[in-house]
């Protein structure tokens, strides 16, 4: 599958990803940064002290003022973009999936970085290593004294090469592996929002933009993974994605629900009146999100999955400032 056509690609290399805050990455890129060094940008003068390189001498502001002074420059470093990706089982569902428009979404923010020579890391959760034991006993009870059996990873080894070829990229001519890398990810599985978010922020060795594409439907909630981003020093934005079916439900009658992530079951009746009664339910919870998220400074995009992709690229997200 193409996650973005010719045409959207050539649109979106016109993009700059914007940060409120410099970077802060020790690694060269074209993003300014305050730290001063030796590029073309000039920053400010400073008192000369012996030992000083004369070449960063300003001679034209000795001849006025009869002192010496040294130029600075504005050094230029990368923005590092953590991509969080949920690929949990709940991504899976939907016509078009919800998983595939957030992959689309992780390609096109994904591309405009490596476009701008930022370094771009794809976190999918739940993790490669939420595993199953190879090894379970016959009864089931655990026994202290055996070996404790390793884990086996639910991913094909294809996949997983893939989860680490998305650790970290940079640079245009990765952009085909990225986009191979993408298509290679499945979804599946329980996740947890919360530890995902937390674990990778403190598994950031500088912070920079965070992106958390989900659609939030953690019973144990969002606040404590998007407080340890904003803790760490990311700037977020969160785009939350769900089905056409989710917002606007076409079954009623006697309903068999199945969570796709717990296996719970629960049987309703489903009509008209409790239909109006969920919208408004699923309304308030996209409106908590929202309200959570302006409060912290976090940029709120809902988006649902059959939405047209262009719209939210090249329109929401850049006025928002996301880029621009």
């Amino acid at each position: 599958m193409a996650l973005l056509t010719p045409e959207l690609l050539r649109r979106l290399e016109q993009f700059q990803l914007l940060a409120a805050r410099r970077a802060k990455s020790s690694a060269k890129g074209e993003r300014r940064s305050r730290a001063r060094g030796q590029s073309v940008e000039f920053a400010d003068h400073r008192s000369y002290v012996p030992g000083d390189d004369f070449r960063y001498l300003d001679w034209n502001l000795f001849g006025r003022l009869d002192r010496l002074f040294l130029k600075l420059y504005e050094e230029e470093r990368e923005l590092p973009v953590r991509i969080f990706l949920d690929a949990s089982e709940s991504m899976t569902f939907g016509e078009p999936r919800k998983f595939d428009f957030a992959r689309q979404i992780a390609a096109a923010i994904g591309y405009v970085a490596l476009c701008g020579f930022d370094r771009v890391s794809v976190i999918p959760f739940p993790s490669a290593e939420s595993g199953v034991r190879s090894a379970e006993s016959p009864s089931g009870a655990a026994d202290a004294n055996a070996p404790r059996p390793a884990l086996r990873s639910p991913h094909s080894p294809g996949e997983l090469a893939a989860r680490g070829g998305l650790r970290s990229v940079r640079g245009k001519k990765s952009s085909m592996q990225f986009f191979q890398n993408l298509n290679a990810l499945t979804a599946g599985g329980g996740a947890d929002l919360n530890e995902a978010l937390r674990r990778g922020a403190l598994e950031a060795r500088q912070t920079g933009l965070a992106i958390v594409l989900s659609d939030f439907l953690d019973p144990a909630g969002y606040e404590r993974g998007l407080n340890a981003l904003i803790g760490r020093g990311f700037q977020v934005s969160c785009v939350q994605i769900l089905a056409p079916e989710e917002l606007t439900p076409a079954n009623y009658g006697d309903l068999r629900l199945v969570d796709s992530e717990s296996g719970a079951v629960q049987e309703v009746t489903f009509g008209r009146y409790r239909l109006k009664a969920y919208q408004q339910t699923v309304q308030n919870f996209v409106q908590r999100l929202r309200e959570y998220c302006t409060k912290r400074g976090i940029n709120f995009f809902l988006a649902p999955s059959n939405m047209d992709l262009q719209d939210l690229l090249l329109k929401q997200l850049r006025k928002a400032e996301v880029w621009s």
